[in-house]
């Protein structure tokens, strides 16, 4: 069990996450993401199977198969994509399938995404490397296709011209004048 490390870790995330939804302009959603990590479910699973390197969910699952914490997670953040999954009308037994996410989470949900990799790589880390961890999953994914293509437009414009360029297109040409 590792208290302290776990709740470094959680906190710099949450930190770095909230100074980029700030830059962007998402002023409340930077303050109020990823509470639900201090929670009792998600905090004491996160210090039972911290690594440091790597959630803390990855290997909740490996040894219980399943992550008690991802699913209460994804339930209450709607940065996730898992969070707009439903079933889809006129299946048979009905398909569960992605539905498109309002902007301003998958906005929140590109910044979740350099942040995790900056902090899991530490000095490693390359602007490519959320765009290359997104790709990996891309055909996995129950993500609406209108939201996995502005998601990955956003980490291949991140991979290519830079965090400051990318965060400034945000904030002037895709979310709209007004804070949310």
């Amino acid at each position: 069990m590792n208290i302290w490390g776990h709740f470094k870790t959680i906190t710099e995330h949450k930190l770095l996450v909230m100074k980029y939804c700030f830059q962007v302009g998402l002023y409340r959603q930077g303050l109020l993401h990823d509470l639900s990590k201090y929670s009792p479910t998600e905090f004491w699973r996160g210090t039972k199977y911290y690594q440091g390197d790597r959630s803390p969910n990855d290997q909740e699952r490996r040894v219980n198969g399943c992550s008690v914490a991802w699913m209460h997670h994804k339930g209450r953040n709607k940065h996730h994509y898992e969070y707009w999954t439903d079933y889809q009308m006129g299946t048979p037994k009905g398909q569960l399938s992605g539905t498109k996410m309002p902007l301003r989470y998958v906005v929140e949900m590109f910044c979740d995404r350099v942040a995790a990799a900056q902090i899991y790589n530490k000095g490693a880390y390359t602007p490519d490397m959320p765009l290359d961890y997104f790709l990996k999953g891309k055909g996995q994914m129950l993500m609406h296709p209108e939201t996995s293509d502005l998601l990955e437009k956003l980490l291949r414009m991140l991979a290519k011209y830079g965090q400051a360029r990318t965060f400034l297109y945000i904030r002037k040409k895709l979310l709209p004048k007004k804070n949310y």
